[in-house]
């Protein structure tokens, strides 16, 4: 490498530093640690004893783990494809022209403004079996309503409810990628006689397959890692219904003190995200489209 190519390098490497300094110290340094104490027995007030593979093991042996494990898979399998539905369907009623265009979009993407704490506050008055809005507007048409959050079979469901709340970021993606889809696509398929639905089954979902496609992954990511909902409006309870594996970790790294015990669940929540996600990947090759392919 000739010495101006060395210096041009050097000048790169000088403008990226902070990033470089940033990500190694608060990123990559706390993922090796991370997985050196998942093999440790650490508790932070003493200084962490290599124990191998004893915390993985004994993962397998935790019914609490398992009941945790089960429950994020469940919750995910519920509100990731409810939440793509949900905001799809969004997407295309507010990609319609129409009076107030710009203020029902504005109304649909302000509760992901909210704050977490906030919404679950709302949401933890709306689905009060008492004194709850849903409740009482049930009671008006004589339906009597369960109890959302002190049901353990209808705990789940509520929550995956509540996380439709917050689809406007994703509305506002399908948005985009809608607005992208080429106008001579849907008067070629209107000529041949396509009707709205197979316009948008054969037109509208292949030319933004690629915009579904990063939804479900970062739809993926944010469910496996659930915690700050869940946490305030039910603890993980009734009888550990909503007990989420990131509550698990929590519990384990900050109320028992068990920081090596979690960081061995935190490595196996990364790991689900992987497969999911590479079972992800392995499916697009089917599904998604990509224009000039």
């Amino acid at each position: 490498m000739k010495h101006g190519e060395l210096k041009q390098l050097g000048k790169g490497l000088a403008f990226v530093s902070p990033w470089l300094i940033g990500f190694s110290c608060l990123t990559l340094l706390p993922i090796i640690l991370s997985f050196y104490y998942s093999l440790c027995d650490f508790s932070t007030l003493q200084p962490p004893l290599f124990v191998g593979l004893d915390n993985y093991r004994d993962l397998i042996h935790d019914e609490v783990f398992w009941k945790s494990l089960g429950n994020t898979l469940y919750y995910a399998s519920m509100a990731i494809p409810g939440g793509l539905l949900v905001s799809l369907g969004l997407a295309m009623l507010l990609n319609v022209k129409m009076p107030g265009q710009a203020f029902f979009r504005t109304i649909v993407f302000l509760p992901s403004l909210v704050p977490i704490v906030a919404s679950a506050m709302l949401w933890m008055w709306l689905f009060n079996a008492r004194l709850g809005l849903i409740n009482t507007l049930l009671a008006k048409i004589g339906i009597h309503g369960p109890g959302w959050l002190a049901d353990p079979s209808c705990a789940m469901p509520s929550l995956v409810l509540m996380s439709f709340w917050g689809v406007g970021n994703t509305v506002v993606i399908y948005l985009a990628g809608l607005q992208d889809v080429p106008r001579e696509l849907y008067e070629a398929a209107e000529i041949d006689g396509a009707n709205v639905p197979q316009r948008m089954w054969h037109v509208t979902i292949p030319m933004i397959s690629p915009v579904i496609f990063f939804n479900l992954i970062m739809a993926i990511i944010g469910v496996v890692g659930v915690l700050d909902a869940p946490y305030i409006m039910t603890q993980g309870g009734p009888a550990r219904a909503t007990y989420f594996i990131s509550m698990y970790v929590r519990d384990n790294a900050f109320m028992y003190i068990k920081m090596g015990y979690a960081s061995a669940m935190a490595w196996i929540m990364l790991l689900i995200v992987l497969a999911l996600t590479a079972f992800a990947f392995w499916s697009s090759k089917r599904w998604v489209h990509y224009q000039g392919k």
